[in-house]
């Protein structure tokens, strides 16, 4: 008896198809096939084509593709338009024909092909029964058997596929996976499979939930460079390899004239965005684990949502999370930097209770993260920021933040520490220029409200007043809390003479902290240089806050 007769073969999942012309749409294996060809698809484009197909008895209305294709984040009519097109040629169906895609001018888009779906069914290996003796060797592949997910975040970059047509683009797109798996493997919290395992899948159409058993991570990064001209164009999507879900994407265009910058930038821009968007993600799938089950690092978590939070009990139930985290594991270096970061925000705020305690106790953490956490970019420029403000140290500060840099280039926030740094100490050209950066690479950060009212900061600096209070009342819209900002507005409306607009703002300052003067705040500011003191308090004084 053959070796393929001695198994039966039981049929698993089972697949929908959806089918119109010579076309098949996959969404398990998410293929686009036209017959046996796999057609080269943009993720986007896919997405947009499945929510197309499955709601095919209306028309979709352009809030509609913006809710479930891009998650409710704004694109321009443009954006849209090209997606559409995209779908369009992936079908051979011309604008002027729309057979299978119709645009309803001032109604939506529908899909009018004729659909057929079908289910196919996933053959699986039962179990082998009894081997006879005239049995051959084994022909049936077993699958991969799963890797055990790490203890910290695990993301696997894929090669990036080539849109160009062009194979002499192949490297170029090689080089840009590789480019981003190296800025990701700076980034020390991050578990990052090694590219000699990721670029096993080049060229094969992959399940994004197979590559996550089968490399053990939770996220896979992938995406896709198009050359048009003299014009490239960079796609790519973060996706939870868990559950299929996708939790940011994006395109990057530019010129062909200098490839490496743009392939820099590029990188920058991915890395900046997606490591925020990693700790988010790690941060809600946190939420639904007991509390008994905690580790130090699902405490860290824990205490950076509530850091994000910003208030008076956030921040202090943020610092009671990493004391425990710390009684876990007292060489925990990231729990330090972050407790003392926790330290530092209550003092700038107000909301310190002992004022001198926090102040050396969160010195000391800071300095002890660093003693520790060396090679972690992110607990060098959180300690930066409290010695900073804790122990008054700028130089030293600076040297962290920039070493910090070395480690992460990309890091928007170590980027925006140095620049307040800068621009506390007489040099706003140079400050400005590193906020740029920052908000460059990581413009929807979730500490944002940092970045922008730091560039209200470095105006204030070069005496560009009217620009100052712009970007202030930008970041009071995103962080209303933030007391720098407040004092930034309140300081910059009075030295352009708007006196009523400025002690209106005091009077919201008082109404959160009434106890406040000069005297103190300059206690807590003593890291501010002088120079800069004097033309702030000389603001704030004008503005009507009392000495």
């Amino acid at each position: 008896m053959l070796a393929s007769a001695s198994r039966r073969l039981r049929w698993g999942r089972r697949q929908l198809l959806y089918c119109f012309e010579e076309f098949a749409l996959d969404t398990v294996r998410r293929e686009l096939r036209r017959g046996d060809t796999v057609m080269a698809v943009e993720p986007q484009v896919f997405d947009l084509l499945v929510y197309l197909v499955r709601n095919r008895e209306r028309v979709v209305s352009k809030d509609d593709l913006l809710a479930s294709v891009w998650g409710g984040r704004i694109v321009s009519d443009a954006t849209l338009d090209s997606r559409i097109n995209a779908a369009r040629r992936a079908l051979r169906d011309s604008g002027e024909e729309q057979r299978l895609i119709k645009t309803l001018p001032r109604k939506g888009v529908r899909f009018v092909g004729a659909v057929r779906e079908e289910l196919t069914a996933e053959a699986k290996p039962a179990q082998p029964e009894q081997r006879l003796a005239t049995d051959g060797p084994d022909i049936i592949d077993q699958p991969a058997s799963a890797a055990p997910l790490p203890d910290r975040p695990s993301i696997a970059v894929l090669p990036f596929t080539n849109m160009s047509g062009d194979p002499e683009q192949e490297y170029f797109a090689d080089g840009m996976a590789e480019e981003i798996l190296t800025a990701l493997s700076r980034c020390a919290w991050l578990f990052v499979v090694a590219r000699n395992s990721s670029f096993t899948y080049k060229g094969k159409s992959v399940d994004i939930r197979q590559v996550g058993r089968e490399l053990g991570v939770r996220y896979v990064l992938e995406g896709s460079v198009r050359r048009g001209g003299n014009r490239l164009r960079f796609t790519g999507q973060l996706i939870d390899a868990t559950s299929g879900a996708h939790i940011w994407a994006d395109r990057f265009d530019g010129e062909l004239n200098d490839v490496f910058e743009l392939q820099d930038r590029f990188t920058g821009s991915v890395v900046a965005a997606i490591e925020p968007r990693l700790q988010l993600a790690e941060i809600d799938r946190l939420k639904n684990k007991p509390a008994a089950d905690l580790d130090a690092y699902d405490l860290l978590l824990r205490a950076q949502q509530l850091e994000y939070h910003y208030s008076g009990e956030s921040l202090a139930d943020a610092i009671r999370l990493l004391k425990q985290a710390l009684a876990i594991d007292a060489s925990y270096a990231p729990a330090m930097a972050l407790a003392a970061f926790c330290y530092t925000r209550r003092r700038q705020q107000g909301w310190a209770q002992d004022l001198e305690h926090e102040r050396i106790e969160g010195a000391a953490l800071a300095t002890r993260a660093v003693e520790l956490g060396n090679d972690d970019g992110n607990v060098l420029w959180m300690s930066a920021y409290a010695i900073w403000n804790l122990a008054m140290d700028t130089q030293r500060a600076k040297e962290l933040v920039s070493h910090s840099l070395l480690i992460n280039p990309n890091s928007a926030m170590a980027l925006a520490l140095l620049a307040w740094i800068e621009s506390c100490t007489e040099n706003p050209a140079k400050a400005l220029e590193l906020f740029q950066r920052a908000n460059r690479l990581s413009p929807r950060d979730p500490r944002g409200w940092f970045i922008t009212a730091g560039i209200a900061n470095a105006h204030f600096t070069a005496g560009e007043f009217d620009q100052a209070v712009a970007w202030a009342k930008k970041a009071l819209v995103l962080n209303p809390r933030f007391a720098l900002a407040l004092r930034i507005l309140a300081a910059s409306l009075a030295k352009r003479g708007d006196r009523a607009e400025a002690a209106a703002v005091i009077e919201d300052m008082l109404k959160i902290e009434p106890e406040l003067t000069l005297s103190k705040l300059r206690e807590r500011l003593l890291f501010m240089s002088e120079w800069f003191w004097s033309r702030y308090s000389e603001g704030l004084r004008l503005a009507g806050l009392p000495k």
